[in-house]
């Protein structure tokens, strides 16, 4: 007699955390594009409905990533990093890539449009993992553990900033440097590159005006409130304005053309501004929820790769809230970076939430509580090592 299949087990507060914040995004995306796009579109619906087609794909994508698994992912890596990057490549070839605010980062299909940076940060995390967890034993050596992967992360950057997106650059050699570590690369090797790297960043800037426009626009925006401080100014006083409980949803001023980007990469603002200091921490915490049970399902995996792979997807989805957060309050300059499951942009939507799928996959192949303290044990370096 066949035995019962077990049912499928996953975590429900991860996916309920992460359902949330979907939720959350299609309303505030509404409500913050609403008279804009009826304005200068005319369809007060034109932005809700294309991210309400993208959260569709991704409840699909997560499906996806629920039943493929985690441990598939590992004999994808290569070919994920291939395809990676030939789409970065292919949006940098003009008729292919589309411009628009002076970046070449997306390529148009019918019907929607890819963003192939938004494809690397996954395809990195998944590369990262397998190769790291392949060569454990030999993670700390520069030859092997730190050379190849560092020249490799190079490539991916420099494709980026031939966009130029510094943003997803800067969350690329992020996850670099995050997953090394927890491999237990040697210190010195992760602390001399960022010390060699520091007149390269320089450079990057300074040669570049709109950057070192952002850069003065975050040390001093008042200075420059009608110029290129503007946006950051702006962002402050919808944040400021809400107080404790918010103007109430729909009610925000800083999007009636106050606010550039005010249903993209300053949302928060908006929810800051409607919702107020309530809004502010409930979106917080569910944030800490997504990154505590992405990082217990991380620590609990049987297997080294589903350890660096969890770590990885969930520092994307911390790194990008924590940055998004951070620049609509003035306290990093801008970066370009979107508020994770929230803003609009189908293809981070998609990607973020085919994540959160292989993070739900993972949890459901969590050791037990016993077992889970002593593969845990000691310090991260030692658990991922």
């Amino acid at each position: 007699m066949k035995a019962a299949s077990s049912p499928v087990r996953f975590d429900a507060l991860l996916l309920g955390a992460v359902l949330s914040l979907v939720s959350l995004g299609l309303v505030m995306v509404y409500s913050a594009s609403a008279v804009m796009a009826q304005e200068k579109l005319g369809d007060s619906l034109y932005f809700l409905t294309r991210q309400m087609v993208a959260a569709g794909l991704g409840v699909v994508a997560m499906a996806v990533g629920m039943k493929v698994g985690w441990r598939k992912l590992a004999r994808l890596a290569y070919p994920l990093l291939l395809v990676t990057l030939v789409l970065l490549v292919l949006v940098l070839i003009p008729g292919i890539g589309t411009t628009a605010g002076g970046a070449r980062r997306w390529i148009r299909l019918p019907g929607f449009s890819l963003q192939p940076a938004e494809v690397a940060k996954f395809a990195w995390v998944v590369y990262l993992s397998y190769s790291l967890a392949k060569k454990r034993e030999k993670v700390a050596t520069f030859s092997v553990g730190f050379l190849p992967h560092l020249m490799l992360c190079g490539l991916l950057v420099g494709l980026c900033m031939l966009q130029p997106d510094f943003g997803s650059s800067v969350l690329l050699v992020f996850l670099l440097f995050a997953l090394l570590f927890a491999a237990g690369a040697r210190l010195s090797y992760l602390v001399g590159s960022v010390l060699l790297a520091l007149p390269l960043a320089y450079a990057a800037v300074a040669s570049s005006p709109y950057r070192m426009k952002r850069i003065l626009a975050f040390l001093d925006p008042w200075a420059h409130r009608h110029d290129i401080g503007y946006q950051v100014a702006e962002s402050l006083m919808s944040i400021g304005s809400g107080g404790l409980t918010g103007l109430g949803l729909g009610d925000g001023r800083q999007k009636l053309f106050f606010l550039p980007e005010a249903h993209t990469d300053f949302i928060f603002a908006i929810i800051g501004e409607e919702l107020g200091l309530m809004g502010v921490l409930l979106l917080v915490i569910l944030y800490g929820v997504v990154i505590w049970r992405g990082i217990r399902a991380s620590m609990a995996a049987p297997e080294t790769f589903g350890t660096y792979l969890g770590l990885g997807l969930t520092s994307i989805i911390a790194f990008q809230a924590t940055v998004n957060m951070c620049v609509a309050m003035g306290l990093l300059p801008t970066k370009g970076l979107t508020l994770p499951f929230v803003s609009y942009g189908g293809t981070s939507l998609v990607v973020l939430m085919g994540a959160a799928g292989v993070l739900l996959s993972l949890s459901a192949s969590s050791l037990p509580v016993s077992n889970r303290a002593s593969r845990t044990g000691g310090d991260m370096r030692e658990v991922a090592a």
